[in-house]
């Protein structure tokens, strides 16, 4: 049963989205038309796996574990107000208690309590115009498991477990200010307030943050020559992580050779302080580069240049023909993990196929519900490089490599991805002491991955779908001498029969489970599991 209401108003009772229904009851008394759907959910799912706290094959258990999820979801679209909310209570049941047996080894890595008897996740976004192209308001709220550290299984749908997992809330609230100055340019004005913790209890500090940004970018009247300058500043603060700041002045010239050919040129200068030894980083940044825009369905961009930290460049390439989308990217950037759980997700599933199916299906809204239609009824994951990041306190210099492409065709579909994340740290080891332990205080200080991520869907029918994908990832500290690899392998098979959903998955995973001995020195062991999952999901 879906609901629809006009001049409604918005109201979650999950604390961590106060901040979304705040801004949705401001916006709910500017006068527009809005239309409210309100739809309940329901999953029930049985679940039989041979390692249920995915560890070493040796103290491997089974289990059957059955889960029982209700949700709803809350959607608005209106000319000035677009929200997209979803939360879901997950109860989880065990033939064999195994909630209650535990790891209880500090030496593994990534180690905590084995399984969940409840979890809830939620994910919010707002976008709302209070004054007539003037002054806006956006809001965002999430809650989920983030894998603890880049060694070990990694967090997925398997929400019952613990291991080397921790949940993580954020949210953020952002008015804004735009103004047009004629044909010269236009102006944007935008204050953040944001926030993420749930971590603490593993050493990740819980860290709230203010930032300004302004811009200003050339008008209509510069055709040949374009420009943009943006400034912006943060400040972070931490119960005992102590407060940093970074300011970031940046400015962007285009020359337009012809309708096909830019030239691009960037310089700006970057401050980082932070706690520990050396206090931070500053410098002076440039970059050259050019863009070329053949057609419509295909652009690409580059630049090569110099930032304090080295040599950097970046790299956008997206093209779309009848039947499949490719996006390669590139970039160099100091970030933390903070930042990069705040991010919407690179490889995002959904934006993925919403670029696959453009042309199939002009209408965004329409476009929007096949493709949450298509993930669920395929079984895919809503990141196609899911928990790539894991907990850290330090500033990183993160260079990153991710491709991906869609393929739909007659009745096969398939979706793949790859990456390749080089993260070293720039701020002291001290930062993340709490977090890692003295044993292995080196770990996150040189950190390479790379994977893949592959599935393949069969429509038998109009109703009934047949999957299959395979997943691999390899970690690899440089300093701390150790590297993981994991793996997944599924297969699937789905049927809707009206509002109902039905499917049945095999799985099989394994993957390496690191040990820390008392000399900091680490060994390997090796987990391997096999599941069967079958679950029924509504929407009423």
């Amino acid at each position: 049963m879906t609901t629809t209401m006009a001049k409604g108003r918005a109201s979650l009772s999950v604390p961590r989205l106060a901040p979304l229904a705040a801004a949705a009851m401001l916006l709910a008394a500017c006068p527009a038309q809005a239309e409210w759907r309100v739809t309940p959910l329901l999953l029930v799912s049985e679940i039989w796996t041979d390692n249920v706290n995915l560890t070493e094959d040796q103290f491997a258990h089974s289990d059957l574990i059955t889960q029982v999820s209700p949700g709803i979801t809350v959607v608005n679209r209106s000319r000035r107000l677009t929200v997209d909310a979803t939360a879901q209570l997950h109860g989880f049941a065990y033939l064999h208690d195994s909630d209650k047996r535990n790891l209880a080894d500090p030496g593994v890595i990534g180690a905590a309590d084995s399984t969940s008897n409840t979890q809830r996740t939620y994910s919010g976004n707002l976008k709302g115009e209070l004054l007539s192209d003037l002054f806006f308001v956006e809001a965002t709220a999430s809650r989920g498991q983030q894998s603890l550290s880049a060694f070990g299984p990694r967090a997925g749908n398997d929400l019952y477990s613990n291991r080397n997992r921790a949940e993580i809330d954020t949210w953020s609230i952002s008015p804004y200010l735009t103004h047009r100055f004629g044909s010269f340019a236009s102006g944007l004005v935008r204050y953040t307030r944001d926030s993420v913790g749930g971590g603490d209890a593993f050493g990740y500090n819980n860290t709230g943050g203010d930032t300004i940004h302004a811009t200003l970018a050339s008008g209509a009247s510069f055709r040949t020559v374009t420009w943009g300058i943006t400034y912006v500043k943060q400040k972070l603060g931490g119960a005992d992580y102590g407060d940093s700041t970074n300011e970031n002045l940046a400015t962007n010239l285009r020359y337009v050779l012809s309708p096909r050919w830019s030239l691009l040129a960037n310089a700006g200068y970057d401050r980082y302080r932070y706690e520990g030894l050396g206090g931070g980083d500053q410098g002076a940044n440039w970059s050259l580069g050019a863009a070329w825009s053949p057609s419509l369905r295909t652009n690409v961009q580059a630049t090569l240049g110099r930032h304090f930290y080295g040599t950097t460049g970046t790299l956008s390439a997206l093209h779309r023909s009848r039947h499949t989308t490719w996006n390669i990217s590139y970039d160099d950037i100091v970030t933390t993990s903070r930042e990069q759980f705040l991010l919407p997700s690179t490889l995002d599933t959904a934006n993925l196929l919403n670029s696959m199916f453009a042309t199939a299906y002009p209408d965004p809204v329409e476009r929007q519900r096949i493709v949450a239609a298509y993930i669920q009824a395929n079984g895919l994951p809503s990141s196609l490089t899911d928990s790539v990041n894991y907990l850290s306190n330090r500033f990183i210099r993160q260079k990153s490599l991710r491709a991906s492409m869609g393929y739909s065709k007659g009745i096969s579909n398939a979706v793949f991805s790859a990456y390749a994340n080089d993260r070293n740290a720039l701020s002291d080891q001290q930062s993340d002491s709490s977090l890692l332990g003295m044993a292995q205080n080196s770990l996150n200080d040189n950190v390479r991955q790379h994977g893949f991520d592959a599935s393949y869907t069969y429509r038998l029918s109009s109703r009934s779908n047949l999957t299959a994908g395979y997943d691999f990832n390899k970690s690899e500290s440089r300093s701390g001498n150790y590297e993981d690899h994991q793996r997944t392998l599924r297969f699937g098979v789905s049927r809707r029969f009206g509002d109902l959903l039905a499917a049945a998955d095999l799985r099989r995973r394994s993957g390496t489970v690191g040990r820390w001995t008392n000399d900091g020195a680490t060994s390997n062991g090796t987990y391997t599991e096999h599941a069967i999952v079958a679950s029924l999901s509504m929407q009423f």
